[in-house]
């Protein structure tokens, strides 16, 4: 079954503990974020003491009731000019309102989850599996009939083998 609008949100509103997501790709092309990478090209940058957005606010509720929202970015150096636009517009104040964010840095070693694609999981139960094309568009959501053990496992494996992104970018290696 394909997700959109309406059933996708609903997804974010009903689960009960935690909505995780695993990043695969080194750029996303949704067509809502080109004025914003062009503002970012052009040198302007959110004020994270003042910034607020649908997606913050949802975060500091759903902290606030004990729901936890996290993810875990895999990459390589050097950083894409997308992954720089991510890191300053998204994952900075994403991690302020409350999202756990981790960095699985592949530059010097095998990625661990190669064979992994770009998925969401709610409760440890319900997967969403994202479908993109090689460039980063995105194809679809499609919700996952299958066994959810082989994606817990890969979320058990990403959050092992990652370090929290206030980690990453303080460690100087963003390239």
């Amino acid at each position: 079954m394909l997700l959109d609008g309406e059933e996708w949100r609903a997804m974010f509103r009903s689960f009960r503990a935690e909505a995780w997501r695993l990043e695969t790709l080194p750029q996303y092309l949704m067509p809502q974020e080109e004025a914003e990478i062009r503002a970012f090209d052009e040198g302007k940058r959110i004020d994270l003491r003042s910034y607020r957005s649908g997606y913050t606010d949802r975060i500091k509720r759903q902290c606030a009731e004990g729901r936890a929202n996290g993810r875990v970015r895999i990459l390589t150096r050097p950083l894409t000019d997308y992954l720089r636009f991510e890191f300053s517009r998204y994952y900075e104040p994403h991690s302020a309102a409350g999202e756990t964010i981790r960095i699985l840095d592949v530059t010097d070693r095998p990625n661990p989850l190669a064979d992994a694609q770009d998925f969401w999981l709610f409760d440890r139960s319900t997967v969403v599996l994202m479908n993109y094309r090689p460039d980063g568009g995105q194809i679809n959501r499609e919700l996952y009939e299958g066994d959810p053990a082989p994606f817990i496992e890969f979320q058990r494996i990403a959050v092992s083998e990652s370090v929290p992104f206030s980690e990453y970018v303080s460690g100087d290696v963003r390239g």
